[in-house]
């Protein structure tokens, strides 16, 4: 085994193990809050939604990359950002403070300061810590708002959409070279060795099509790679009463992560949710044969 490939093999996981305990821990403050994306979590119509919201985002990026709008492409993407800060810090405020408008006001505080501190010190720590609680939120607000069903037909339709972009037409290439020409913190950030000191702005972008890439004295995972198997395990916690098919989910992903992990280190451009996802739905599938927890099924 390569040594240079140990900070992967234990940060990632690190990384993806705070994401889903901290999206399982953010799911009742974000139900409370309202903030959930879908109004009915049974709809077969959400994942189709989500897709379709998720491809003209794209299209929008690719056209703004083609005709070289960079600065464009970082407003918008930043401007996301801040907007996703602000809805998780405002479940997270809103579970201790009474008053709407208090909380409303202390999460847009925090989220103006996260940005702040993102742009302004974009060491790898800063991008990790914060990235969790982005991710986390994202994962909370989604597998919240989302049931088993719609939940494994949206990943298994990202999982096709992420083959079908890195192996076929590569434009998910051509994106995450756009997105890290703009310096955008949202990849998390593992330092090949424990006294890296450099910041995100000095890592130069690869023509690696994997979703996981090493650059100069780092590796990078992107966020989605954290966040979409999350959401399952967070709606397998939140609409099934026995904790071990969400259990079996969190196994699954680690799994799904080792398997992509395995296929990155061969030298070969990945794609990134396929075993991901993939490997959460088996273990979410493996957990509800061992709980004989089929009630989700009869939803349809």
């Amino acid at each position: 085994m390569n040594r240079q490939n140990i900070p992967a093999i234990i940060g990632m996981p690190l990384i993806l193990c705070a994401v889903i305990i901290g999206g399982v821990l953010l799911a009742a403050p974000v139900e409370a809050a309202g903030l959930t994306a879908f109004d009915d979590p049974d709809s077969m119509a959400n994942p189709i939604i989500f897709l379709a919201i998720l491809l003209s985002f794209t299209a929008v990026l690719l056209l703004l990359i083609k005709y070289a709008k960079q600065q464009l492409i970082g407003l918008i993407i930043g401007g996301a950002i801040l907007l996703t800060y602000f809805y998780v810090f405002l479940a997270i405020s809103g579970h201790f403070i009474a008053s709407a408008i208090l909380a409303a006001g202390t999460a847009a505080v925090a989220a103006i300061l996260a940005i702040i501190l993102l742009y302004r010190y974009p060491k790898w720590y800063v991008i990790d810590s914060l990235g969790i609680v982005l991710a986390s939120g994202v994962a909370a607000i989604f597998g919240a708002s989302l049931a088993i069903m719609p939940v494994i037909i949206l990943l298994s339709l990202l999982a096709v959409y992420d083959a079908i972009s890195v192996y076929r037409t590569k434009h998910m290439i051509t994106l995450a070279e756009g997105v890290m020409d703009q310096k955008m913190p949202i990849l998390f950030v593992i330092p090949k060795k424990l006294g890296y000191t450099g910041s995100y702005e000095k890592i130069t972008p690869s023509a690696e099509g994997n979703e996981i890439k090493k650059e100069r004295g780092t590796f990078l995972m992107g966020m989605g790679d954290a966040i979409m198997p999350a959401i399952l395990v967070v709606s397998a916690y939140t609409f099934i009463q026995s904790p071990i098919p969400a259990i079996g989910a969190a196994i699954g992903s680690f799994i799904g992560l080792g398997v992509l992990l395995l296929m990155v280190f061969s030298g070969k451009p990945q794609a990134g949710l396929p075993p991901l996802n993939g490997g959460v739905i088996l273990g979410f599938l493996a957990g509800c044969i061992l709980a004989s927890e089929w009630a989700w099924v009869l939803v349809l």
